[in-house]
């Protein structure tokens, strides 16, 4: 080990941030392969907005939802990423439409891992924003089996991600399915996600907000901050001028309550707002002593609805 620590020092910067990588990424590869042996199978849809590299660790499937522009339909995240899709918005003059995952989707990938004598855990968005837990459960049950276990999150974005690595550390610990899933039922009504929006353009032209609205808060520069409550989303506090006051009024509520806040996860999602990502992680890092602070994006259905800028912090309560 003294011989391994001396070797570093006397390295380049360069090699040693390329010998960080590879250990990192070696790391990444051994905690995949330990879920692979389990004998559960995680799988959720495109909107949980996991990164890649946690996708990965936790050996998470995803269905994608679709989105649809007119005379062209992507799957969100796999031929359309965020950055495109704001490109496509911006060239053809109109927000796209999204549609739920097809039950098809679900029946395909269940049935792949049931014949791998998989445990199926299907955990996405909530069932009132979207009827892609409808089509899990009709893929269930087509297929007529009870290895397969769904869960409505009554969240979106990585609200549901959140549930998600909490099953993943359970699966890892060698937890039974019966208690993931009655755990993870308890966990739901405890999942705080808000976000604050910096353009109302995409919600007046998502038909969430009129027009004389928009024009006032556009020109008050009102920032409301959205929260998802029960299933359904709310107007929580508005800020105003930058998003970043905007922000501090989502981090001031944090902090108030940080003493009822689990400490194993926190997620910092947001739609191209990789700045005021990182000002949220130091604030919440000099506050609060989290176990995992993780900056994830926001996928093309998310960001469709709530446009460029916008920015959540996402917690579980004790």
């Amino acid at each position: 080990m003294a011989q391994m620590k001396r070797f570093f020092t006397v390295c380049t910067p360069e090699r040693q941030h390329r010998i960080t990588f590879t250990i990192h990424s070696l790391l990444c590869i051994i905690e995949s392969e330990v879920m692979n042996l389990s004998n559960i199978k995680l799988i959720t849809d495109s909107t949980a907005d996991l990164s890649g590299e946690l996708l990965k660790k936790y050996d998470i499937d995803v269905v994608p939802l679709y989105v649809e522009f007119p005379g062209k339909s992507y799957f969100d995240g796999v031929d359309l990423q965020t950055e495109e899709m704001y490109r496509e918005v911006q060239s053809r003059k109109c927000l796209p439409k999204t549609a739920a995952a097809s039950p098809g989707a679900f029946f395909e990938l269940f049935e792949h891992y049931l014949k791998l004598g998989k445990t199926i855990l299907y955990l996405g968005i909530g069932s009132k924003f979207s009827a892609t837990l409808q089509s899990a459960m009709t893929a269930k049950k087509m297929l007529e089996s009870e290895s397969i276990y769904l869960l409505d999150s009554l969240n979106l974005s990585s609200g549901s991600g959140l549930l998600l690595l909490k099953a993943a550390e359970m699966i890892r610990a060698n937890i039974t399915i019966e208690t993931i899933v009655s755990t993870l039922e308890t966990l739901v009504p405890k999942v705080r996600s808000q976000f604050v929006i910096d353009t109302l353009e995409y919600l007046y032209k998502g038909g969430r907000l009129n027009a004389l609205s928009t024009l006032m808060g556009t020109m008050l520069r009102i920032k409301p901050i959205i929260k998802v409550r029960e299933g359904v989303m709310a107007v929580g506090k508005k800020g105003r001028g930058s998003t970043r006051n905007g922000i501090d009024l989502m981090l001031e509520e944090l902090f108030s309550i940080k003493n009822d806040v689990d400490l194993d996860f926190c997620m910092i999602t947001h739609s191209l707002a990789h700045e005021e990502a990182l000002y949220m992680k130091d604030k919440i890092q000099s506050q609060m002593s989290f176990k995992h602070i993780y900056e994830t994006p926001a996928g093309c259905v998310i960001s469709s609805h709530c446009g460029k800028g916008t920015i959540g912090v996402l917690y579980i309560m004790k």
